[in-house]
């Protein structure tokens, strides 16, 4: 480990190096699974004032009366997805003049701490990038206008949207998010690793002692990590796991955890410390020195690693730098249930706010429906959630072989797929701290796994019951 701790440390300072003479940006496009920090740059779309808005592709209307507004619209994501989604903006400002954006783009860590705060000061921005973690949080806090008003007007057009992946962004009887795309978690992989262990790719069939296997053989034929995933970062993985174990990470009622028995998250526990232990996972300090490379220079991309927990938009986010990675489900229980579930990618949510409801709401159409913003966007943000965009998208030819494994890794999915759990509860961001923390006490060999399951149920408890 001590070897291949030493190429990690020089990953990251050629990354930083290369990132400073490109003067690059940071970010990170992991969704739940990021690896870069929040980044703070503002950029400013400008446009003539006073000019006659134009009719935008796709079926957005004119934006209000044509007098000029700014909306300010903020995204977690990479250096990648920052780039498109400006020119984005740039492009509908052609077709909008009257309408300038400011743009916020960051990271995933800290995007959350950061809206917080704007949500408490009332100076959330406009147009948020939302999570399905914490929608329900934010909704329930009051910071989201309710969308249906603008989709039942027409000014948001959903008629080519999967009425069951619409109303996830439904809370309370309230449309508090357009849902912007399908995802599923998945185990990225790099082929070329794998090979130079001697170890087969994986398929859909494989277990989680499969993957303990190909964890120990890359560790002892390359002395590379058998996968660099945060595995407790959030609690997505866990919930996969739970869920093969037939549970239900909460309780139906929200106020507690769902599952009985903390054998369930101490196996969890034990699985991850012993993989980090024998060096074929990254460990806590080595993973943190991961999430300063970003996700297009992590080990996985540069070939020091064999594998990643993500989503399915995983190797197309990173195709720029890496087109060879490849993805298969993640590894399942034996003799467990349907642990994977296709998730709303993530959203577009209005400031409760928001003094441009009308304008934002014309936006968020354009970015769904617009095959102009879809050429831009090529399915980086997940697969397209109107049925529309997707077949436009297949037909024109230009989609890369990641973008079509991306898409065609939802239909695969699916078979092996149980019903979408209801959005995460109120105080998930308190719930995925408490949860690391318990995570960590074990892998600092601080506490045992039982005795980190206990507290971590006896927190998490506490925090559902006060929220919900």
């Amino acid at each position: 480990m001590k070897k291949n701790w030493k190429r990690l440390t020089a990953i990251t300072m050629a990354g930083i190096m290369a990132c400073t003479a490109a003067g690059c940006g940071s970010g990170s496009s992991g969704e739940s699974q990021s690896t870069e920090a929040a980044g703070g740059t503002q950029a400013q779309t400008t446009a003539a004032a006073g000019s006659e808005t134009t009719q935008a592709a796709g079926g957005a209307p004119s934006s209000g009366s044509g007098e000029n507004v700014t909306i300010k619209i903020t995204w977690w994501g990479g250096q990648g997805r920052h780039d498109y989604t400006q020119k984005l903006l740039d492009a509908y400002t052609e077709l909008h003049p009257n309408v300038t954006f400011e743009a916020m783009p960051a990271g995933w860590d800290g995007y959350f701490e950061k809206l917080s705060t704007q949500a408490a000061s009332g100076s959330m921005p406009d147009i948020v990038q939302m999570d399905y973690l914490y929608i329900t949080t934010y909704a329930k806090n009051g910071s989201l206008a309710d969308l249906q008003p603008y989709m039942d007007n027409g000014t948001i057009d959903v008629s080519n949207v999967d009425p069951n992946l619409l109303n996830t962004g439904k809370i309370d009887g309230k449309m508090v998010g357009a849902v912007l795309s399908t995802s599923a978690l998945v185990t990225g992989y790099n082929p070329s690793v794998l090979a130079e262990a001697n170890y087969a790719e994986p398929g859909t069939d494989w277990t989680w002692d499969d993957f303990k296997t190909m964890c120990q053989t890359v560790k002892d034929k390359t002395g590379k990590l058998g996968t660099a995933v945060g595995p407790v970062d959030d609690t997505n993985i866990f919930h996969y796991w739970v869920r093969e174990h037939g549970e239900s990470l909460f309780s139906e009622d929200k106020k507690s955890l769902g599952y009985k028995d903390d054998a369930v998250c101490a196996d969890y526990f034990d699985m991850w410390k012993e993989l980090m232990d024998g060096g074929m996972a990254a460990n806590p300090d080595e993973y943190a020195q991961i999430q300063t490379l970003g996700q297009e220079a992590g080990p996985v991309v540069t070939g020091d690693a064999a594998s990643v927990f993500e989503w399915n938009n995983y190797t197309s986010k990173v195709a720029a730098v890496n087109d060879t990675l490849k993805m298969t489900t993640p590894p399942m229980l034996e003799g467990g249930s349907k642990g994977l579930w296709l998730k709303p990618g993530m959203f577009f949510s209005v400031a409760e706010t928001s003094k441009v409801k009308d304008e934002a709401a014309a936006f968020i159409d354009w970015f769904i429906n617009s095959e102009e913003a879809n050429d831009i966007i090529m399915a980086e943000r997940g697969t397209p959630v109107s049925s529309k965009i997707r077949e436009y998208l297949v037909g024109t030819g230009t989609m890369s072989a990641q973008q079509q494994d991306m898409f065609d890794y939802v239909d695969a999915a699916a078979e092996l797929s149980g019903s979408t759990p209801a959005p995460d509860p109120v105080g998930m961001s308190e719930v995925n701290e408490a949860f690391k923390n318990a995570a960590y006490s074990v892998f600092y060999g601080q506490a045992t796994s039982a005795e980190a399951a206990a507290a971590f149920r006896a927190e998490a408890d506490a925090i559902l019951a006060r929220n919900n």
